[in-house]
């Protein structure tokens, strides 16, 4: 046990260093997930890196007493203070333990957009997304249900907003300061009034795998499909430059394993895994199409090397 104590500190320790912004998010996430099991298989079986459980946004140190083995893990797996140490931000526990302040909110005459909003925190996606975004030192806001958990999990470079999705001064105070949108769920954009100053918006879609569902299933997806289409005719109506990327059946397999398949009507039997659908997000945020891709994409055979490329031939293919 000591010597598997060590042997995660020492690790934790030079991947808390500084790390090349060059560096794949994704390699980082899946690097980091295989040398936490190696070390530590014996003693604890973490989720993957790419996405935490819904629970588990929280990370469960005790504030008294010695930190054992599965807080340090745990500190590193969801963000804690190894992470924030990285970035520079400050603990998020004072002397009384109680959570900081919220950084002071930049004036109304601010005009600088170089956010990435993502729509849904508390997701599982949604924390991969987020997760690669800091990795990547983009300046990130989400919408979470809990802000308390969120802050302690993902600390200060995240600015963490919680409201009423209906309330039109929530979605305003939402959208400032954001260049780019990242949906992973339905329902965010059919309750927004504008998205002037938007410059990109990226959409996350099971609307194929809504559409072709039958029986208690489609009832079950009946409101879901609703609000997919509602996103997509709001965006499209918009005029702000969209990417809309339409998944077959989101699965919890590990992603990086498989390549993809770019076929029309794959979606209706095809399978993508969660990692692998919350990376495609990110790499599809800085390509900028002149007015809006629509593309499907399951787990196949084909393998990209350069994800801008790619797009590039999708674009021309639409």
């Amino acid at each position: 046990m000591k010597e598997a104590i060590t042997s995660c500190s020492l690790i934790l320790s030079s991947m808390a260093g500084v790390v090349p912004s060059s560096i794949s998010p994704y390699t980082l996430l899946h690097s980091s997930h295989d040398k936490v099991l190696t070390i530590s298989k014996s003693y604890i079986s973490p989720p993957s890196l790419g996405y935490a459980k819904k629970h588990s946004v929280v990370c469960f140190s005790s504030k008294k007493g010695k930190r054992g083995f599965f807080d340090v893990i745990l500190d590193y797996i969801e963000g804690g203070p190894k992470l924030r140490k990285w970035y520079g931000a400050p603990d998020l526990d004072s002397e009384d333990g109680s959570i900081l302040e919220e950084t002071v909110e930049s004036s109304e005459e601010d005009e600088i957009r170089d956010a990435v909003l993502v729509t849904d925190g508390d997701d599982e996606i949604g924390q991969t997304i987020i997760l690669s975004l800091i990795i990547k030192r983009i300046r990130v806001k989400a919408l979470v249900k809990d802000k308390r958990a969120a802050m302690e999990s993902f600390g200060t470079y995240v600015e963490s907003i919680s409201g009423d999705p209906k309330d039109s001064s929530f979605l305003k105070k939402s959208l400032k300061g954001v260049r780019a949108i990242i949906c992973p769920k339905e329902g965010f954009l059919s309750k927004v009034e504008s998205l002037k100053g938007v410059q990109h918006v990226v959409i996350l879609s099971q609307l194929s795998v809504y559409k072709s569902s039958s029986g208690v299933q489609a009832i079950m997806n009946s409101n879901a499909r609703k609000l997919s289409e509602e996103d997509e005719s709001v965006l499209v109506s918009s005029g702000v430059p969209y990417t809309i990327i339409r998944t077959g059946l989101l699965t919890n397999d590990r992603g990086g394993k498989s390549g993809f398949s770019f076929e029309e009507g794959c979606t209706e039997n095809g399978s993508l895994s969660k990692e692998d659908a919350a990376y495609i997000c990110i790499e599809a945020v800085d390509v900028v199409p002149e007015r809006g891709l629509v593309f499907e994409v399951v787990n196949g055979e084909e393998k990209v090397l350069n994800w801008k490329d790619q797009f590039e031939r999708l674009m021309k293919q639409a």
